[in-house]
């Protein structure tokens, strides 16, 4: 049986990113990661289920794993109720 030889993924991303189109599709979607990460993060931290944050943002479980997995984008309304039920707050600022 022939042993794979692993790539770390940092590699793979390292040389990826030295693509212009690669690296400003990855920038392009940096706030969206950024916000899904702290969101999901938070919701760890506070040691609650996808199930009781869908509950205390009165809207679906399904809706809060399709966000997190990325296939869900949400408008700004939602992840303002989502922060709520997470006890945190938005703020956007624009530069």
């Amino acid at each position: 049986m022939k042993k794979l030889k692993l790539i770390p993924f940092e590699k793979v991303k390292k040389d990826a990113l030295k693509d212009p189109e690669v690296k400003k599709a990855y920038d392009d979607l940096e706030l969206e990661f950024t916000l899904k990460a702290f969101m999901m993060q938070k919701r760890i931290d506070e040691g609650i289920t996808q199930k009781e944050l869908a509950r205390r943002a009165k809207t679906k479980q399904s809706a809060i794993s399709r966000f997190e997995s990325g296939n869900y984008n949400p408008s700004l309304a939602w992840v303002n109720n989502l922060a709520h039920a997470l006890n945190a707050e938005v703020r956007i600022s624009l530069k």
